[in-house]
């Protein structure tokens, strides 16, 4: 397949729909409503990939309304949390709402090289994130690689991603992907899960993926 040429322009359309508005009936609208009855995996689900494979310093990357983070079981009371967005409203709603752990925030593009002056993180989370960027599966593996280095040695790299084939869609499904995909803000239509399993096992030593409904679940570890 091939890849295709991403523009600064088609990056930051996928993090632009991040406004304040938006991000103020996301959790309701998105996380209850799309969740269960577009995608067919309700968000208790992604909390609970959450739960199982945070860690005491965890890196969050494309953070959204920070709503996981917020309620998701940390194996440590105070634990270290860095968060990696390229819209400065997620970032900021996120920090505010993770106030009590006195997050660190990082504005980057995943798809280039990441310094952050910081390593060692014991999981890194991508939930929601990939069906965002412009490109395929094979193009996103960049985001593995630039992110691979910031882990410790025993880290995992876990997160979700709605696909855009490999699942069956009702009719609103549908009409999300196309809609979103007409307009920039995904960019999925590609998004196979044999290309993401690929990715993930060029990139880490072990590795899994599942899928409920039309979103992939996965991790993978050094």
């Amino acid at each position: 397949m091939e890849v295709p040429a991403i523009t600064n322009e088609a990056v930051q359309r996928g993090a632009a729909v991040y406004s304040r508005p938006v991000l103020a009936i996301y959790d309701l609208f998105v996380l209850r409503f799309t969740n269960t009855f577009v995608w067919k995996c309700p968000s208790r689900h992604i909390l609970q990939l959450y739960n199982e494979n945070v860690s005491e310093k965890h890196l969050d990357v494309g953070v959204g309304s920070g709503y996981f983070l917020d309620h998701c079981r940390f194996p440590s009371a105070t634990p270290r949390i860095a968060l990696m967005d390229l819209n400065e409203n997620s970032l900021e709603k996120t920090a505010k709402r993770l106030r009590r752990y006195s997050p660190r925030s990082y504005r980057r593009n995943v798809l280039e090289p990441v310094e952050i002056g910081d390593s060692g993180f014991g999981s890194v989370g991508l939930n929601y994130l990939l069906h965002c960027l412009p490109g395929n599966m094979i193009s996103k593996r960049a985001v593995f690689e630039n992110l691979k280095p910031l882990l410790r040695r025993d880290g995992i790299l876990f997160g979700t991603t709605i696909l855009g084939g490999d699942v069956r869609r009702n009719w609103l499904a549908r009409r999300y992907m196309k809609i979103f995909n007409s307009c920039g803000v995904f960019s999925n239509y590609n998004d196979h899960c044999e290309d993401l399993e690929r990715g993930l096992s060029q990139t880490f030593g072990r590795h899994e993926v599942t899928t409920r409904g039309c979103i992939a679940f996965f991790r993978a570890w050094n």
